[in-house]
């Protein structure tokens, strides 16, 4: 079973096209628009071992906001699509992942239940034209719309391209060890409840 979904999102502001295949290779071709966010969603793709494809038209004229905002929502829409009903997903998984002198822990629970804590900060506004304060956003975006709860914390760092790239990267290793298929399971909902 090939677990894999397409998500069209058209607002006033901007147009997304996105696909995601969960027991992919790594393959990505991202365009967004916004060079660092393309960056980010290649490693996101690479270490997750995720198949995804990323085509954005958004108001970058205004600014980068609503891009990077609607790329997080309909990444995951597609990634809870990909999941259908969870059966024999291991669920949980925390990783610390290191990018030179930065440290970042993370950890997710595909819970059903979003809610996001991102205790990360970053020395600097901008990481070339991009705004560090879209970090948080696009993870937000996700991890309402994935029905994550979703631990983000920086331990250290001083480099700001570093700590994101520790964020984004720290998300794929997680996920692809919580979405992975725990033969234990016997396709059974990890949960008490029989529901996530």
């Amino acid at each position: 079973m090939m677990r894999s979904a397409s998500v069209s999102r058209r607002t006033a502001e901007t147009d997304v096209s996105l696909s995601i295949a969960l027991d992919g290779t790594g393959k990505a071709e991202i365009s967004t628009g916004v060079g660092f966010l393309d960056h980010m969603l290649e490693l996101f793709a690479r270490h997750g071992l995720f198949d995804l494809a990323v085509k954005v038209t958004g108001d970058l004229h205004v600014d980068q906001h609503h891009t990077t905002e609607d790329t997080g929502i309909a990444l995951g829409q597609a990634l809870l699509q990909a999941l259908g009903d969870k059966k024999g997903i291991t669920r949980y998984a925390d990783i610390h992942l290191p990018m030179d002198e930065t440290l970042t822990r993370l950890a997710v629970d595909i819970s059903g239940r979003p809610f996001l804590v991102f205790r990360t900060t970053f020395p600097t506004e901008k990481i070339g034209a991009f705004d560090t304060e879209l970090v948080r956003e696009f993870f937000q975006a996700f991890a309402i719309n994935a029905g994550l709860t979703l631990h983000v914390e920086t331990l250290y760092g001083a480099n700001s391209h570093h700590i994101a790239e520790s964020c984004f990267k720290g998300l794929a290793r997680a996920l692809r060890q919580a979405v992975a298929v725990d033969p234990r399971e016997e396709g059974r909902v990890p949960s008490t409840k029989g529901t996530l």
